[in-house]
């Protein structure tokens, strides 16, 4: 039997582990070349794993929730087809408490105690607001950490999240401290058999009584026809991160209406040769995200994040791009160096991430590494909004719809109205490094951008 060691691929230079959420093959089933074994997911997107060979799953290394290392071998396929009969899964393990083992120091012997077998239930971390990464929430359930425990750990992360070595040194130092709530005993009382001096008197025995995991709470429909639908998984990460960033950064926002009216007139004129030429459509982001990376560039420190007192100026412009997904949930692919692509780089780029991010193929490091984020709420029609900043950055430039509107023109012989193109653009930023004057020339010379292009410039 020729064995195939499926291995976890490696993600992006980023991404060291992944944590598995559903095995879409059984042992015993058949694989095909490029066909789906399972599903992983990292913190912030979820991918599927392929086999690279045909054959048959005949072992299976981790379960569903088991954090995984890339490079470890995850699965074991036979590639000569053989038969294999499914292993039964094994049964969990109970823990027991019992008269017996709690009066090892008695000397008295004791009638028999039945064993009373406690299924002890594994911690719910979905009760917990916090935002924990799937390696800690690993490391908790083997150490036995409560979540009233975990939420109590001092975080040494971004955003003063819980790492590895956070928990790993809470669980050094609470195995040598004493525990400070011991749980509440019961009493026991077992009768020997009749004695004939005081010594041999009846022994009482302290038996812990098993503290049971409390229910996860379910909302209840008041009229019996609301309908109940818990979060996905990709959800409950946005919601965690968009009240972490309110909680971390002071809002501001700033808004001014740009007339686009020569870069839609170009746009128009040029889309069908340029489509031709480069085998892409040209939409007016790639436009708008040239125009960000010009401004980012005349003002670098709206290209920044903060840590503790510390600011860090980033080299590279890495514009964000928010993209709404299907199922309706949001992703922020990066385009990464974007001030050194053309526009048609720039739309190729655009497209491309576009395009995965809606089939949900996206690697790990193409949603990491951002430095600026633009999104376009004018997609749904919306005319502006105050868009959340992507942390750890301080800024987020919103897209309003672009709309024809009647507008004064000026002209050397006098001003009259006319028909134009118009958008809003909202800008917010983190007012703790980012004061209004820097954050409103910032969206200026982007409108300045956008208001001078030139209806004449090849592309």
């Amino acid at each position: 039997m020729a064995k195939f060691e499926l291995k976890l691929p490696k993600m992006g230079e980023s991404v060291a582990e992944a944590t598995i959420t559903n095995w879409l093959k059984k042992v015993g089933e058949k694989i095909e070349a490029d066909e789906a074994v399972l599903e992983i997911a990292t913190d912030k997107v979820d991918s599927e794993v392929p086999s690279e060979v045909a054959g048959t799953l005949v072992e299976i290394l981790f379960n569903v929730d088991d954090v995984v290392k890339v490079g470890q071998t995850i699965g074991i396929i036979d590639t000569e087809g053989g038969s294999v009969v499914p292993e039964a899964p094994k049964a969990a393990e109970t823990a027991t408490v019992s008269a017996a083992e709690v009066s090892k120091e008695q000397t008295v012997e004791v009638a028999h105690v039945p064993h009373q077998p406690v299924a002890v239930k594994p911690v719910d971390f979905s009760e917990s607001e916090k935002f924990f990464s799937p390696l800690v929430k690993n490391i908790a359930k083997e150490e036995g950490v409560s979540i009233a425990e975990l939420e109590q750990i001092a975080g040494t992360g971004k955003d003063n999240r819980v790492t590895k070595d956070d928990i790993l040194s809470y669980v050094k130092n609470r195995s040598a401290q004493p525990v400070a709530v011991a749980p509440k005993a019961e009493t026991v009382t077992v009768e020997a058999p009749k004695a004939e001096s005081v010594a041999e008197a009846p022994k009482t025995i302290e038996a812990p009584k098993v503290a049971a995991t409390p229910e996860k709470k379910i909302p209840v429909s008041v009229n019996g026809q609301d309908e109940i639908i818990e979060m996905d998984r990709m959800r409950k990460l946005i919601s965690g991160y968009m009240v972490s960033s309110l909680q971390t950064s002071a809002h501001v926002q700033s808004f001014i209406e740009v007339d686009v009216t020569n870069m839609v007139n170009w746009r128009n004129k040029v889309k069908a040769a340029f489509e031709k030429r480069e085998g892409e459509k040209l939409t007016f982001t790639p436009i708008f995200m040239e125009a960000v990376a010009k401004a980012i560039k005349d003002f670098p420190m709206i290209n920044i994040s903060v840590e503790g007192d510390y600011i860090i100026k980033k080299k590279n412009i890495n514009l964000g791009m928010a993209a709404a997904l299907p199922n309706g949930n949001l992703i922020v692919p990066v385009i990464k160096n974007a001030d050194m692509l053309n526009l048609v780089g720039l739309t190729k780029t655009v497209n491309d991430l576009a395009n995965r991010a809606r089939n949900n193929q996206l690697k790990p490091d193409e949603i990491q590494g951002g430095t600026y984020t633009v999104t376009n709420v004018g997609t749904f029609g919306s005319v502006f909004g105050t868009p959340i900043i992507n942390q750890p950055q301080v800024a987020i430039l919103a897209l309003g719809a672009i709309r024809k509107v009647p507008a004064v023109i000026e002209a050397p012989s006098g001003d009259y109205i006319g028909i134009r193109h118009k958008m809003f653009l909202s800008h917010s930023y983190d007012h703790r490094v980012v004061d209004g004057s820097l954050g409103g020339q910032f969206v200026k010379r982007v409108a300045d951008y956008l208001e001078g292009f030139n209806e004449n410039r090849e592309f």
